[in-house]
């Protein structure tokens, strides 16, 4: 496995790394990440579509690209990767070819199953879809339990539109899965937030798959205010700040759910991922050493798969919160990785409206919010 990668920052390509023997002809796969306006520049596609004339390239736009030891806005990152005895299949399909985000997630694992595959990477536009239905579809249909990761793309902070594309201009709606094949890629994963939980546990008492209307069968939105104080004349953009902890039916494992927005007529608040009734909940504020550190906690469960030698490339997918509470400190939470993985590891990513991974160590995944979530990869050779 060699990579390469590029960096479009202040109106130029910089080439930042690439493996030794490194044949862009020979790669198979292209991930991008930029923001909105870079990512459907149809000159940015031309570009990469010159430089890697024979791979899948996907595109997806971020509230913050992520490569090598720093975070950027406005800017275009870029992997270029070549196996040498992994197989790579990609799948796409846009939400509105289907009845229901869990019939996507289905649709998408059909199109990947065979009997060597062994992971699956998945972008998803992120203000169309339902993340929990999506990832409840994909692990319908994932019969072999192969650990799938990947993230929703972000729009900044803005939740209006993201894009997504498999060799072509990122449009909007779109979900692209990409399955690897064979025995000789070694995947690993790991995910962790880093927030605190404060306030008594509540129960939810009235919602609709991912829109919240009563908790304690008091409306929701008027309990939430009351937590936030002065900070709830700056919503939806504050809930950023205060996201839900989630116990789903019975589980003592925690989701956490962010706010995407609020209807102040029938004070209900729409989430990134779904809130069954009956759920546990309690409110979460930021610390920012315990989200640093939870970067570095996320990478040492995915370097736990590597037992014979280090990674050699994690892709790491954290929340728009998380960017927003660190603000120029979100670097810190990269280099933590970088310091788990060392020098050897090359490193890209993006912040996201939604993270994808399984819990330590089950196989199942999950819908994440406010999380670092780091998937890595190696080929055995």
């Amino acid at each position: 496995m060699k990579t390469q990668q590029q960096h479009f920052v202040n109106k130029k390509w910089e080439s930042l790394s690439t493996s030794a023997d490194f044949n862009p002809a020979h790669s198979q796969l292209v991930l991008a990440f930029g923001s909105n306006e870079l990512i459907t520049n149809k000159a940015v596609f031309d570009h990469l579509k010159q430089a890697y004339p024979n791979a899948n390239i996907i595109g997806a736009s971020t509230s913050g690209e992520i490569i090598g030891d720093g975070v950027y806005d406005d800017s275009v990152a870029v992997t270029a990767i070549s196996f040498e005895k992994t197989k790579v299949k990609c799948a796409k399909t846009n939400v509105s070819n289907h009845t229901n985000s869990l019939e996507t997630g289905k649709y998408l694992m059909q199109q990947l199953d065979a009997s060597d595959l062994v992971s699956v990477f998945i972008l998803s536009d992120g203000t169309k879809i339902n993340g929990s239905e999506l990832v409840s579809g994909l692990n319908e249909n994932n019969s072999r339990q192969v650990p799938i990761t990947g993230g929703l793309a972000g729009d900044a902070a803005r939740f209006s539109k993201t894009f997504v594309g498999l060799n072509e201009v990122p449009t909007e709606g779109n979900v692209i899965a990409v399955g690897f094949y064979g025995n000789a890629l070694k995947i690993g994963h790991g995910s962790f937030g880093g927030w605190d939980e404060f306030g008594r546990e509540r129960v939810i008492t009235k919602s609709d798959k991912n829109v919240l209307y009563e908790i304690d069968n008091r409306f929701a939105i008027d309990l939430y205010k009351e937590y936030l104080g002065p900070y709830a004349d700056e919503l939806p953009g504050s809930a950023l700040l205060f996201p839900l902890s989630i116990k789903i039916d019975g589980s003592e494992k925690n989701l956490v759910r962010t706010i995407l927005s609020i209807n102040e007529e029938d004070k209900s608040m729409t989430f990134a991922g779904n809130l069954p009734v009956g759920s546990k909940l309690r409110l979460m504020k930021a610390n920012f050493e315990k989200l640093i550190d939870g970067s570095s906690i996320a990478a040492k469960y995915s370097l736990s798969y590597h037992k014979d030698q280090p990674p050699q490339l994690a892709l790491l997918i954290s929340c728009v919160g998380r960017k927003l509470i660190l603000q120029e400190r979100s670097y810190e939470e990269v280099m933590a990785a970088k310091n788990i993985f060392g020098n050897e590891t090359s490193i890209t990513g993006f912040y996201s409206y939604g993270e994808i991974s399984p819990f330590n160590p089950s196989p199942t995944c999950e819908l994440h919010n406010q999380t670092m979530t780091i998937t890595t990869f190696t080929e055995l050779v």
